[in-house]
This record gives C-alpha cells, structure tokens and sequence, in this order.
C-alpha cells in the first residue's frame, strides 16, 4: 500500500515543466492506481482504445464531422424573416476559421468529438477577444481542465475553471465569460455523462472479439489443441515437443505446413470452431449495439443487412432529426448564451444550415419545386439557390393563379377576367385541337421510346449473360442475387437508362407542352404568354422516376419467380415484349396525359376555377360514362386516392391508386377536360 500512495502522490504534486517524466505518463499511473475503466471483457476502454473499435470510431467520426461540416450561419433577425449577419465579428469565426490553425470545420469536429469521447461529457474552448469582441477560439483538453460551481454575491452560480497542463507547465483560472462550455449528452450544467464509460461493457466485447479474432489467425487460423502419448513422456520432452510444434505451426506465415507425428503421437483439436462461438454474428450484433448508443441509423456505421432501396432515404432524415438535431441544437444554444451578449440576442442568433442532408431524390425535389412556384412562395431564383445554380434576370418574381385574392378583398377583378375569358371563349377552337396536337406528337413519343427499350434490352441483355448464363454451374440463387443487385445499379435514378430517358424526353414533353399551353390559353381568351419549362421537367422527372421503378419492379420479379432453369428466358422475353410493344403503348399513354395535364396548368394560370370532364371516343366505357360531364374545383381531383367507380353489372368496381385531377384514368381512356367558364 506504500508504494500506491507514493505513486499517486506523486502524480498529485507533480509540477514539472516541459521535460517532465513524470506527468507524460500521468495516464497510465492514474490506470495503476484506480485499475482504469472496468468492464466484463477485461478490456481497458478509454478513450484511446475506444477509437480503435471500428464501430464506435465510425460512429463518432459520422456525428462530429457532419456537425463540424455542415455550414453555421449568425443570422440577423427581421420584422419579418431573417437575413445573414456577415459583418458580425462572429460571422467568419462560426463559418471560416475559429483561429489561424483551423477551420471551422477542424474546429467544430473536434469538440463534438470531446463531448462524445471525453470522461467529462464536454468540450471546451478557450476564449481570445480584444475590447468585448471574441477574435479567437483555441479547443482546449477536457482531461486537464477542472470545472467549479461557484455562488456568487448576487446569489446566482456560474461555472469557473482551473486548466493544469503539466506536460507544458501552464496552470490558468479561467473565468465563465474565457471558456466556451459545448456541454454533451445528459449536461447538469458542469458536464455530462460519459458515452464511452456507459458503454464500456460493449465497446470492451467489440474490443475484445477483435482481439480473439487476431489471435486465431496468429495460432494459425485453428483453435487450440493437445498433443497425446500412448507412453509416460518426461517433463523435458514435454517442453520439446510443445516447443517444437508450435515454431514449426503457429501464425499465419505457417499456415498449411506438413506435420510429422512419431512414436504414436496424435493430435486432438479441443476448441470449440468460430461458427459454432457465433463469432461473426457476434461482432455484427456489436455493430447494432453501437448505433444504439450513439443513436445512429445502423447504415451510418456500415450496417446495411436491413437497409433497402426504398428506405436509405427516411433512414437519412431519421438521422438528421434524431441523432443530429440534438448536438446542433447543443452548439446553437452555447453560441447564444456564451458568445453572444445579452443585448445582442435578441437581434442575432446562430443557425445550421442542413437542407443537404434533407435534399430528397431529384424527382421529389423538382415536384416540391413545382408546387412552390405554382403557389407563389418559390421565385425561379430560389430555386436556382437551392440547386447551387446562379440567379438569372427576372428569376425574383413570384407568381400565383389569377383567381387567388386575399380573404374579404372584393373579387371584382377576378370576375372582371372570367368574364373576359367567357367572351373571348365564343367562337374559339375546342378542345379537339389538342387532340389534333397529340397526334403530331405521339410518333415522336414512340421513337424516343424506341431508343430507350433497345437501350435496355442491350443493358438488360448484357446482365444476363454476365450473371445468368446457361448451365450456371449450380450458383443458382447467388447468380440472381447478383443479377438484381445489377439491375438497382443500372436502373438508379443517376444510370445510364434514367441519362438517356431524360435527354430524349425532357426536350420532347416541354415542345409538347408548350404547343398545348398556346391552344388552351387560345381557348379561353389568355393573351399572356405560359411558361410550362419549369412544370414540363417535374412532369418529365416524375415519370421517369416512376417508369425506373417499375422496369426494375418487373425484372426483379420475373427473376425471382421464375423457374431456375427459366430465369434468363423469362428476362429475355420480358425486354423483348418491351422492344416490341411498350413504345406504342407510351405514346398513347403521354398522348393522353400530357395534353390534359399541360391544359389544366394553362388554365390555372389563366384564372379558370372549375374543369368538367368529357367522355370521347369511351361510350362503350362504364367508367368514363359513370364520369361522363362531372364537374370539380381545378384543385379538386375528379377521382381521390382510394375511392370506387363502379363499372355497372359487366365492369368490376375501379379503385383510384392516385388523385386524378385529369384523364386518363385508365389505359385506353381517350377522355378529356375542358374549362368551364
């Protein structure tokens, strides 16, 4: 017990200057004294060897470099809205650079890695300023920095600080207003808890089938074993023998060489194998351990045995609002109260700039585009912004349907510009010159979709004889695992089929839809020109999208079901099928569609408020007779998601999978609206 006491006090009145051998190896001494961090696995974890566990570094590293990494702004508030502060002295610190040696992304990633790492469950940063203004901010070591509660005269506490840096030999008390405090998880005002002494345990398992798994490799791969004599062996030729085996067998570099047993020696292997100690479900279960303690979607640390296509992206925004949020928030609320001062917060506050984490898919985006231009609370340039695209002139204006007026303001002028359109509507052509319209478009249509099918039947083809050849030599359900994983690859929204679709028919639908703009705005009297550029590529975006998503739909289900022998055939007369027959069908589909989308958004823009639908060339259809002359709000769909139309004593009832603002409403349907003014 003498000696424990002498080492710890020394260790305790230490006050060595920068040669110091004692304080440099302060941790391992204070480890001896205290027997460090206990766990079951009888791993020391602290937070060095922490980081050296894979799941937990990954875990970390996402969270501190996407806070350090998104852009923080100091905003100026507004009577209405906000606006960047940039000439505030805290502007550049907060976005560029904290000091000459970091930036801020160096800067914010290292003290959220202290909070998550660090015993105390904080991190700190020391604060340089010259006359009130903060010039400087310098991380400093939580390890060495002691935090006091002190009561002042006026009753109230306030965090003081002591910084021992024996290794350097600077000793410091150091004020509230000097420290900037970032506190972490569970904070009670001076610190908060420490993840990595909560989660010893887990981290000391990973930690330690790490290390398990490296020694089977260094013992050759095998477990352990013994050596059995039919005779009485001596101690010495015990010792030779084992001796022997074991530099002739043991590690990797030794791995499958010859033994040579004599006079009767056998081996018998004793261990237990790695499947049978479940050892990589193991380390797999470790990996889900750690997301739940940094609360992290498991594909952020690698994990992606339950990530699919369809739900990465919520998983995505799950970790934005959920394990995210709350350290920016964290940052946020030390900036205000701790930089800030106090007649200043009113007018200025900090703020993350995430909308890059939230950015959906291109189709999503472009259709959330679409609605907010439509309704007046997106400019052209705002859009632009977002996009990281450069403003064009005239791109601030906004725009909103004519027939929208405040609440209790006189509609006259509205009423005044029906009526104008009801005159200007007498003697103008009907609709059936957008019929005549689609048909000069609809061979184009197939053309462009001509190219596509032969596109894919080439790529599609090419898959197949990569991953599904004859006589497959018994890989059976591996070789259309790996067929569909190439399938998701080349019908991404950013492969080589989505490229091609979108060039071919982004051009084509905006001519298209502008030609049908001109003949709807004649039809009712608008004289104004229509821009449908902005709606033509979220239409275009959106049937991409939903076209990519069924090819691959069909494919992977035609592979999955089909007999083992039958797959490649059954892919291959798939795509032929598509070659030979989906063109035609696309342009009488488009055809009919795009004229009546491109017309209702003409007429929303030209103050139209009521559609009413038209049954041509479908009389023989219970559907679009039981439709036949409804008439709806434009903003109203004519059929909601989920509702029946009833196909009369020969039809089966039709559910509606989507709102139906327009024909058609199912394939064949030749139907159309028109205003009604």
């Amino acid at each position: 017990m003498g000696i424990l006491r002498s080492a710890a006090a020394a260790v305790a009145h230490a006050k060595s200057g920068p040669l110091s051998g004692i304080a440099t190896p302060e941790k391992w001494v204070v480890d001896w004294v205290t027997g460090g961090l206990q766990n079951s696995a009888g791993i020391r974890v602290d937070h060095e060897t922490a980081m050296m566990y894979a799941p937990y570094f990954a875990g970390v590293r996402v969270i501190s470099e996407d806070v350090g990494g998104l852009p923080l702004f100091v905003y100026e508030r507004l009577e209405r809205g906000k606006q960047r502060a940039a000439q505030h002295p805290l502007y550049g610190l907060l976005h560029d650079a904290p000091n000459p040696m970091m930036g801020a992304l160096s800067f914010r990633e290292n003290l959220t890695g202290h909070c998550m790492n660090w015993g105390r469950g904080a991190a700190y940063a020391v604060i340089h300023e010259r006359t009130g203004v903060v010039e400087e901010l310098w991380p400093l070591r939580p390890d060495r920095l002691h935090v006091k509660a002190r009561r002042m005269p006026n009753g109230r506490f306030e965090r003081w600080y002591q910084y021992l840096d024996d290794v350097n030999g600077i000793y410091a008390n150091l004020a509230p207003g000097e420290v900037l405090f970032v506190p972490g998880v569970g904070d009670n005002g001076l610190g908060g808890h420490s993840i990595i002494e909560l989660a010893a345990n887990s981290i000391g398992l990973g930690l330690a089938t790490e290390h398990y798994g490296a020694k089977v490799f260094d013992n050759n791969s095998a477990p352990g074993g013994v050596l059995t004599h039919p005779g009485e062996v001596s101690d010495d030729a015990r010792k030779r023998m084992r001796a022997d085996w074991e530099n002739l067998h043991r590690g990797i570099n030794r791995a499958g060489l010859m033994a040579i047993l004599e006079e009767g020696v056998t081996w018998a292997n004793i261990g237990l194998p790695n499947d049978a100690n479940q050892f990589l479900e193991t380390r797999k279960l470790q990996v889900t351990d750690m997301s739940r303690w940094l609360r992290l979607p498991p594909h952020m640390i690698g994990d992606l045995d339950r990530a699919t296509f369809s739900n990465i992206e919520q998983q995505q925004l799950d970790y934005v609002s959920m394990a995210l949020t709350s350290w920016l928030t964290r940052w946020e609320q030390a900036i205000v109260t701790q930089l800030l001062l106090p007649e200043e917060r009113e007018r200025f506050f900090p703020e993350h700039l995430v909308d890059g984490l939230l950015r959906g898919d291109t189709t999503a985006r472009y259709q959330a585009y679409a609605i907010g231009r439509q309704w007046g609370w997106l400019s052209a340039n705002d859009i632009r912004e977002r996009e990281n695209l450069n403003a064009v002139d005239g791109g601030d204006e906004y725009l909103v349907p004519l027939n929208m007026v405040p609440a209790g303001r006189s509609s006259t002028a509205p009423e005044r510009a029906v009526v104008r359109l009801a005159r200007a509507l007498r003697g103008r052509r009907s609709w059936r010159a957008r019929a005549n319209i689609a048909e000069t478009w609809a061979p184009k249509i197939a053309a462009a979709d001509q190219e596509v099918a032969d596109l894919e039947a080439k790529k599609v083809g090419a898959l197949v004889d990569e991953h599904l050849p004859d006589g497959d030599g018994g890989r059976g359900r591996r070789s259309i695992a790996s067929f569909v994983a190439a399938l998701r690859t080349l019908y991404a929204d950013d492969g080589p089929i989505a490229e091609l679709m979108t060039a071919l028919w982004l051009p084509l639908f905006t001519e298209f839809a502008a030609d049908v703009a001109a003949e709807a705005a004649e039809e009712v009297g608008h004289e104004e020109d229509v821009d449908l550029s902005v709606w033509a590529r979220a239409y275009v975006l959106a049937h991409v999208g939903y076209r990519l998503a069924t090819s691959f739909g069909q494919l992977r289900k035609t592979a999955e079901e089909a007999e083992r022998d039958q797959v490649a055939a059954q892919v291959v007369s798939r795509f032929t099928q598509w070659q030979e027959e989906r063109p035609e069908q696309t342009a009488r589909w488009e055809s009919s569609q795009l004229p009546n989308a491109a017309a209702r958004e003409t007429w929303k823009e030209a103050g139209v408020t009521t559609l009413r639908w038209v049954t041509q060339g479908s009389k023989h259809c219970p559907y679009c007779v039981k439709l036949d002359g409804r008439e709806t709000d434009i903003e109203v769909p004519f059929i909601a998601k989920g509702d029946e139309v009833d196909g009369g004593e020969d039809g089966e009832t039709l559910t509606a999978k989507r709102n139906t603002f327009h024909p058609p409403v199912h394939v064949g349907c030749r139907c159309q609206v028109v205003p009604v003014v």
